[in-house]
C-alpha cells in the first residue's frame, strides 16, 4: 500500500510538471539543442546582401540615395522573360533624400512591379481596459509606424519587418503573420507580403498553413545556407541577370556593423542576420513548416505514462539495469519528440528526463541500501562459524543469500575430539570441565579460522569444519591438514597447564577427509544451520574416532592430493561402519617445511 502511494504521487507530480510546464525556457533551449536543425533550403529564395565589401565601394549605406536600388531593379529586370518574381527590400526608405533618385526608383519600382518593402512599428507599454472593463497592460501598443515614402509606398506592396523576440532569452523563434492595427485594418508581415506577391506572380491563390496572427515556424537553413551575392557583384555585372530569373530575391543588410542580426534556435550562440530570418520564414509559409504546441495535458500524460513505466520496470533490478531502463525511455521519449517535431508538433522535454534521473538515484540507492543490509545480516550469520576472511569475502561479493538447500562441492572436512573427556567430566566439577572444554574448542576454533575453515559446529567435546565451502578455498586440502596439525601441536603446548592445574591428561585425535559433499543451510525456515552432509563428512568423523590423542588420521584421497608435502606413517585400512569396504588410513608425522605457530 506504501509503494502504491509513492507511485501516484509520483505520476501525479510528473504530470503537473510537465502539464504546467514548470521547466519554462530551459525546456524550450533544450529544444532548440536537440529538434532545432537546419534542412534544405529553397534554391529558389536567394539574397542580395548589403555586405562590408559593397559599402566599401559605395561608401557609408546610410548615406546611399535611392539611385543604387534603381540600377540594382534595372540590373535584375533585364526584360519581361528574365527578371526576378519577387523583389523584396528589407530595408525601411523613410523620407525622402534626393528628390530625383527617390522618383526615378519609384517609376522603376511601379514599371517592373512585384516589388516588397518594409516598414515598422514602433511599439510601446499602454493601458487598455478590456470588454469588461478590466485594465491590462498592452506591451504591443502601436505608437508610430515606420514606412517609405508616399511615392514609393502608392506603387508597391509594404510589410512589416518587426521580428518576435522571445523576451526570455533573446531568440527568435516565432513570425507575424499580420498585426491589426486598428479595427478593421490589418497589416501584412514583410514575409506575408513577398509570399503574397510570389503567389501571384505563379498564379496561385496564397494559403496559409495558420490564420492567427502570430505563429512558430521550423528553421530551413542556418547562417549563410541560402544563396547569397553581394550588392556590388549585381550592380557590376559580375553575376548575369539570368541568377536571379523567377527567384524571390532579398535584399537586405548582412554587415555587423548595420546591427541587424539576432540569435536563432539553429545555431545558438550565432547570429542570424534579419534577411536570412526572413528567407526562412517565407519558406516555412510556401512548406507549411509551423510548429505547434501539444496540449499541456498531452504532455502530462505523455510524462505520467513514462513515469510509471520506469517505476514499474525498475522495481528489484541491478544497478546497470536500473541506469538502462531510465536511459532506454529518455531515448525513446526524445526519439518521439524528434519524430514528431519534424512532423510540427512541439513536446515538453525535460519532465521525462528529469525524472528518470530522480528514479535511477532512488533506485540505485535502495539497491545499495538493500545490498548493505543483506551483508550485514550475512555477515551477522557467518560470523560465529565463518573465518573472518571468509566473512568479509561473503559480504564484499553479495551473492550469498540465506536460503535453505544445498549446492555439491569438493570440501575438506575435519573433525576434533577430546580423548577420555567423559571419565574426565565425571572427576572434575562441572565449572572446571567448563574451563577446559573452553580452551580446548577456541584453540580448535582459531586453528581453523587461520587457514580459513568454516566452523561448522561444535558436538559436544568435538568440532566439526569445512574447508572450500561457502567460497573456493585455494589449495583447501592442505589447508585444512595444516589447521588439524595445528590443533594437534597447540594441544601438546597447553596440555601441561591443565595437568598443573586440574592433574588430568587431555589430547586431541583429528581426522581429515576430502571429497564431494551438499554444502548449504540445512533445516527450516525459522531455524536453519550450515552444514555439509554425505559420505565424505561421515568417513572425516569415523576417521577422528580412530585417531588416539596427539595423532592426525587422513584418509588415502587426502593423502594423493597432499603427499608430496607431509610425511606420515602407514596405518592400514580401518572397518567403517555400515560399509563392506574399509578405508586405508594414514598418520601424519611431519609437514614439510611447517612449523606451527604459538597458539
Amino acid at each position: 500500500m506504501k509503494k502504491f502511494v509513492i507511485y501516484i504521487i509520483c505520476i501525479f507530480v510528473a504530470f503537473l510538471t510537465a502539464f504546467l510546464n514548470v521547466f519554462g525556457m530551459t525546456d524550450q533551449m533544450v529544444e532548440d539543442v536537440l529538434y532545432h536543425h537546419a534542412g534544405t533550403v529553397d534554391g529558389n529564395i536567394r539574397i542580395i546582401k548589403i555586405d562590408d565589401r559593397t559599402m566599401k565601394e559605395l561608401g557609408n549605406f546610410a548615406e546611399w540615395d535611392r539611385s543604387v536600388y534603381a540600377k540594382l531593379l534595372e540590373t535584375l529586370c533585364v526584360s519581361d522573360e528574365i527578371r526576378p518574381a519577387v523583389v523584396g527590400f528589407d530595408i525601411l526608405f523613410t523620407g525622402e533624400k534626393d528628390i530625383e533618385s527617390d522618383r526615378r526608383f519609384a517609376e522603376i519600382c511601379e514599371e517592373y512591379g512585384h516589388v516588397v518593402t518594409g516598414a515598422s512599428y514602433v511599439f510601446s507599454k499602454k493601458l487598455v481596459g478590456d470588454e469588461e472593463g478590466t485594465l491590462l497592460i498592452d506591451p504591443m501598443y502601436i505608437q508610430e509606424k515606420v514606412a517609405a515614402y508616399d511615392a514609393l509606398k502608392s506603387v508597391t506592396r509594404e510589410g512589416f519587418v518587426n521580428a518576435l523576440i522571445d523576451p526570455d532569452d533573446g531568440v527568435i523563434r516565432s513570425a507575424f503573420l499580420y498585426m491589426d492595427e486598428t479595427e478593421g485594418t490589418r497589416s501584412k508581415s514583410f514575409c506575408s507580403a513577398v509570399y503574397e506577391e510570389y503567389m501571384e506572380v505563379i498564379g496561385k491563390e496564397p494559403t496559409y498553413p495558420v490564420h492567427e496572427e502570430t505563429f512558430r515556424f521550423r528553421y530551413s537553413g542556418t547562417a549563410s545556407d541560402y544563396e547569397n551575392v553581394s550588392l556590388i557583384d549585381v550592380l557590376n555585372g559580375t553575376l548575369p541577370a539570368q541568377t536571379f530569373d523567377d527567384c524571390i530575391v532579398l535584399v537586405g543588410s548582412y554587415a555587423p556593423a548595420m546591427m541587424d542580426s539576432y540569435f536563432v534556435p539553429v545555431d545558438r550562440g550565432q547570429q542570424m542576420y534579419g534577411v536570412e530570418i526572413h528567407a526562412n520564414i517565407i519558406q516555412a509559409i510556401m512548406d507549411g513548416k509551423i510548429l505547434y504546441d501539444l496540449p499541456g495535458w498531452m504532455n502530462g500524460m505523455i510524462a505520467a505514462v513514462c513515469t510509471l513505466a520506469m517505476l514499474l520496470l525498475c522495481r528489484k533490478q541491478s544497478v546497470v539495469k536500473t541506469v538502462l531502463i531510465c536511459a532506454g525511455v529518455v531515448l525513446i521519449k526524445l526519439g518521439a519528440g524528434m519524430w514528431l517535431f519534424d512532423r510540427g508538433y512541439s513536446l515538453e522535454n525535460l519532465t521525462v528526463p528529469v525524472f528518470a534521473v530522480l528514479i535511477a538515484i532512488c533506485y540505485v540507492a535502495l539497491h545499495y541500501y538493500r545490498e548493505r543490509k543483506a551483508k550485514q545480516s550475512i555477515e551477522r550469520a557467518f560470523n560465529k562459524y565463518v573465518a573472518p576472511q571468509v566473512v568479509k569475502e561473503i559480504a564484499k561479493s553479495g551473492t550469498y543469500e540465506l536460503k535453505l538447500g544445498g549446492e555439491n562441492r569438493d570440501i575438506a572436512v575435519l573433525f576434533v575430539d577430546i580423548r577420555g573427556f567423559t571419565p574426565l567430566s565425571e572427576s572434575l566439577a562441572p565449572e572446571q570441565v567448563v574451563d577446559i572444554l573452553n580452551g580446548y574448542l577456541a584453540l580448535t576454533t582459531r586453528c581453523i579460522f587461520r587457514h580459513g575453515g568454516t566452523l561448522d559446529k561444535f558436538i559436544g567435546d568435538a568440532t566439526m569444519a569445512v574447508f572450500n565451502a561457502p567460497f573456493d578455498t585455494e589449495d583447501y586440502v592442505y589447508k585444512a591438514l595444516l589447521a588439524a596439525w595445528d590443533i594437534v601441536q597447540g594441544g601438546n603446548r597447553i596440555e601441561a597447564e591443565y595437568v598443573e592445574r586440574y592433574g588430568k591428561h587431555v589430547g586431541f585425535g583429528v581426522g581429515v577427509n576430502c571429497g564431494p559433499a551438499v554444502v548449504g543451510n540445512i533445516g527450516c525456515d525459522f531455524r536453519m544451520d550450515y552444514t555439509a552432509i554425505g559420505d565424505t563428512v561421515n568417513t572425516a568423523a569415523r576417521l577422528e574416532s580412530n585417531a588416539p590423542r596427539g595423532k592426525v588420521y587422513i584418509s588415502d584421497a587426502v593423502y594423493e592430493k597432499i603427499k608430496d608435502r607431509i610425511t606420515v606413517e602407514h596405518i592400514g585400512e580401518i572397518p567403517l561402519k555400515g560399509k563392506s569396504k574399509g578405508i586405508y588410513v594414514y598418520s601424519v608425522t611431519e609437514v614439510n617445511g611447517y612449523r606451527s605457530p604459538e597458539i
